[in-house]
């Protein structure tokens, strides 16, 4: 027996040592992470005395009457705006004392995503590219969200983002060489059109299923805290896109995993055919958030100061905070879906032409600048001008572009080609050879 307590105490001796050490190394690794957790987060102490709910997956009070909780029980949640649709500034607080030469960089970049929309819209009906989704009437959205980020920071897009990537600097010859698969794509050819990508300006590729950034985005966002840098992930989608379960995925992620990242949510009216009245019943996007423990806000998606100053805030705060954030900017699609979409048969010309004519963000930001003597028409005119022939020049340079050469078809999966992928190399070319009558292999680079 003397043996076996001697035994047992020696035992008990190595395990505390085990666990002194365990506790030492994981202490060490904790503050070498220097993760910032917030203390409501933490379990609280169980006190059996207290007459209080202690289950640990809520926080509440007990009450004694039968309710069931009301679905509008978050309902109304306002919208946030700086200018109204005269572009005057309803709060001088919330002006955002933006330079002139920044504002101008503002509409100049709205208004030439809307003129390259126009000009590849019109390429696709004339049989030019296969494809095409514009941007019309959510420029503001793209243009007062990216200006309020660092140029590091990760965009996760959807499809409906090219302003966002304008203003970080991605050139017009490239997004022509991407709608037209040429040579000069950076994605060598094998993504649809609009289906834009960037490593050097910190824009993943974009892929056409629904929310599939959504916890790509979170995932990302986790990695970046960890790496405890001053930096930001911001992910794009529309209220379509929330209805997937990719989208419930990303919220939890982020929010238990307290990632700094942007959700921003483009309330545009539709996902593709289904207006928002079938897509869902709550309250919009924005009221989702609190379930999910994120800090929400919808704001005017027309109003370019309003997206620039909650993403600017949002921004700062993920970072500091080490949370996310929902924005839920509420916008108007005015175009088709895309080319493969006729929208007069699920809405009225009446309903589009208003959101058009009358509350369109180019021209609030317009009546914005004119108003203090920062643009004239014969700077509309000339810019238009100008503007459209840039355009021009590089559709034209796109056209004339050689595609990419077909072997590109079998490289940047594996880093040394295996077996099977070379035969079918080798099968592609023979078939080509055999029947090059057929194929316009001049096109193509060699």
């Amino acid at each position: 027996m003397a043996a076996v307590r001697s035994m047992n105490k020696m035992y008990g001796l190595c395990c505390h040592a085990a666990r002194q050490t365990a506790g030492l190394k994981a202490s060490r690794l904790l503050q070498h992470r220097a993760f910032r957790t917030s203390a409501v987060h933490r379990q609280q102490p169980f006190d059996s005395t207290l007459e209080k709910p202690q289950f640990p997956g809520a926080s509440a009070e007990f009450v004694d009457q039968l309710e069931f909780i009301q679905p509008n029980v978050i309902s109304g949640i306002p919208v946030y705006r700086v200018m109204d649709r005269q572009g005057k500034i309803i709060n001088p607080s919330q002006d955002p004392q933006l330079s002139k030469e920044t504002v101008l960089n503002f509409y100049q970049k709205m208004t030439l995503l809307n003129t390259m929309d126009r000009i590849l819209y019109e390429s696709q009906r004339q049989g030019r590219i296969s494809f095409y989704m514009t941007n019309y009437g959510e420029e503001g959205t793209h243009i007062g969200s990216a200006a309020a980020l660092d140029p590091n920071d990760l965009v996760f897009g959807q499809y409906r983002e090219a302003g966002v990537l304008m203003y970080r600097g991605f050139p017009l010859d490239l997004f022509m060489a991407q709608c037209y698969a040429n040579a000069d794509d950076l994605g060598k050819g094998r993504q649809m059109p609009v289906h834009y990508g960037c490593r050097d300006l910190n824009f993943v590729t974009i892929s056409s299923p629904l929310a599939t950034q959504l916890p790509q985005a979170a995932g990302a966002a986790y990695a970046v805290k960890r790496e405890n840098l001053n930096r930001v992930v911001i992910c794009y989608f529309g209220e379509g896109a929330a209805s997937e379960g990719d989208a419930h995925a990303g919220f939890n992620f982020s929010a238990t995993l307290e990632c700094p990242l942007i959700f921003f949510c483009r309330n545009n009216g539709y996902a593709i055919s289904t207006p928002t009245n079938e897509q869902y019943r709550g309250d919009g996007i924005a009221a989702r958030g609190p379930g999910y423990g994120m800090l929400s806000i919808r704001v005017d998606g027309n109003d370019v100061f309003a997206v620039y100053n909650a993403t600017k805030e949002a921004r700062r705060r993920a970072v500091a905070e080490n949370q996310p954030f929902l924005i839920e900017a509420m916008t108007y699609r005015i175009g088709h879906h895309s080319t493969s979409d006729d929208s007069s048969a699920y809405r009225s010309v009446d309903e589009v032409n208003y959101w058009d004519k009358q509350d369109h963000p180019i021209s609030r930001l317009r009546h914005y600048m004119t108003a203090r003597g920062w643009w004239s028409e014969d700077d509309e005119r000339s810019w238009r001008k100008q503007s459209r022939k840039t355009v021009m020049e590089a559709f034209e340079r796109a056209e004339k572009r050689l595609k990419p050469n077909p072997e590109l078809l079998f490289t940047d999966v594996y880093n040394e080609m295996i077996p099977s992928l070379n035969k079918q190399r080798e099968s592609l070319w023979r078939h080509l050879q055999q029947y090059k009558e057929h194929y316009p292999i001049d096109l193509y680079e060699k």
